[in-house]
């Protein structure tokens, strides 16, 4: 794994010139130079130096790059390392954490630091990519599959009867992040909830109807953003002559029809039920529509929507297997026990929870700043992205962006009112 997400990294950059590693400030991403050091940093800081009794391995290294003592907008007057003395600090730390697993299987503790780094590396190599389209970049160099998953849209609600639900991870999961501790009881009612995200053509509906000229749609801080952005549409669709075309990266191309509509705001999203007549799912909903067996007195819950069994490419769109979106009706071997399609890739879908912990939340040890300071404000989303790497992206898992971004690899199902 380690070995893994370093390959993915170096190829998200190695075509960039000097000039995009560092490119004029954003006020959205950071530069491609500092996320670099950050995420080696991350290796040395939570992994070597807990590990061994070691001095670091740059020079003020904490001062550049610890995300929580370097404020976004200091990041481009910091004096950081040239592109090649980047890679070689990245290189340095990279062979140290290899020559340490080399010297046998590493316990409990090494093993939970050495995931904590690989996924971290994750977030951020996924990062890299929404990073290149919001700047406009060429397309990322992956492995991709050249073949479209033309499969069509796959309409209908799946109805759920509620019940008691455990929410949340178990200890038996081989890594949880904090929030995500641990399973409890919630009384969830009956609902129904569309089997599949809302599709481009969908939302196109709401957009070509005045959506987002209708104020009553909008809720009080939706107002605000829209007035803000200026936006009539989703931030990177624009008007052809033969319709609706998007910027993918730096190409335009046609809006995919029966592709989930992607890159929308929280308040995007919100407008959007409202004008359909439907609400977004609040966590516990989705969670479990995404992992309970129906008629089990205990409701039995899968690791997975399909089941217990990793994630596999007949399963979603994970690890950027076709560089983007796919139609909604595509994997139907990953199909949850209730019909609900796509819940794990493609795109992550909002909810209507806030970020707040679970109960008996406790800090996890060494990554103190990965949840608490956030608590309160983001909202939950639920099932990774066609980008997510698949060893991150689980039903449990919980990530959360404030309301504003529309950056993200995000998109959304509803549910009925």
């Amino acid at each position: 794994m380690v070995r893994d997400a370093r390959t993915r990294t170096l190829t998200l950059v190695d075509d960039l010139d000097d000039h995009q590693l560092f490119m004029p400030k954003s006020p959205i991403v950071n530069p491609y130079l500092w996320e670099l050091g950050h995420l080696t940093y991350f290796y040395e800081a939570f992994l070597l130096r807990l590990l061994e009794d070691r001095e670091p391995l740059i020079k003020d290294g904490n001062d550049l790059y610890n995300s929580f003592e370097v404020d976004h907008d200091d990041r481009w007057n910091l004096p950081l390392p040239t592109r090649t003395g980047t890679l070689e600090y990245m290189q340095r730390v990279y062979d140290l954490a290899l020559a340490r697993l080399e010297k046998g299987d590493p316990g409990p503790q090494e093993t939970y630091l050495y995931l904590l780094a690989v996924l971290h590396e994750d977030m951020h190599g996924e990062a890299s990519m929404y990073m290149r389209q919001t700047l406009a970049y060429p397309e990322p160099q992956l492995l991709t599959s050249s073949e479209p998953v033309l499969s069509g849209p796959w309409p209908g609600d799946a109805e759920i009867a509620g019940g008691t639900f455990q929410l949340g991870s178990t200890p038996d999961q081989p890594f949880v992040f904090d929030n995500e501790k641990w399973a409890h009881p919630v009384e969830v009612p009956p609902f129904k909830i569309a089997k599949a995200p809302v599709t481009n053509t969908e939302y196109a509906a709401f957009v070509e109807d005045g959506g987002y000229l209708e104020y009553q749609l909008w809720s009080y801080q939706g107002k605000k953003w829209l007035a803000k952005s200026g936006l009539q549409h989703p931030i990177y669709w624009c008007r052809g002559g033969l319709g609706w075309l998007r910027r993918h990266y730096d190409t335009m191309v046609h809006l995919e029809v029966n592709a989930p509509v992607v890159h929308l705001t929280y308040y995007e999203a919100e407008a959007y039920c409202r004008w359909a007549g439907r609400r977004l799912p609040t966590e516990a909903e989705w969670e479990l529509a995404a992992t309970a067996v129906p008629g089990s007195e205990s409701w039995t819950k899968r690791r997975y929507p399909w089941g217990d069994e990793n994630p596999g490419p007949e399963h979603a769109n994970l690890d950027a297997r076709y560089g983007g979106c796919v139609d909604v009706a595509a994997f139907p071997k990953g199909d949850s026990a209730y019909g609900c399609r796509q819940m794990m890739g493609n795109v992550w879908e909002w909810t209507a929870t806030p970020f707040y912990p679970f109960p008996g939340y406790l800090v996890d040890y060494p990554y103190v700043e990965y949840s608490a300071p956030w608590f309160g404000y983001p909202k939950v989303l639920k099932g990774g992205a066609w980008a997510t790497r698949s060893r991150l992206a689980r039903p449990t898992y919980r990530n959360f962006f404030p309301h504003v971004r529309n950056d993200t690899f995000a998109g959304f199902r509803t549910c009925a009112i």
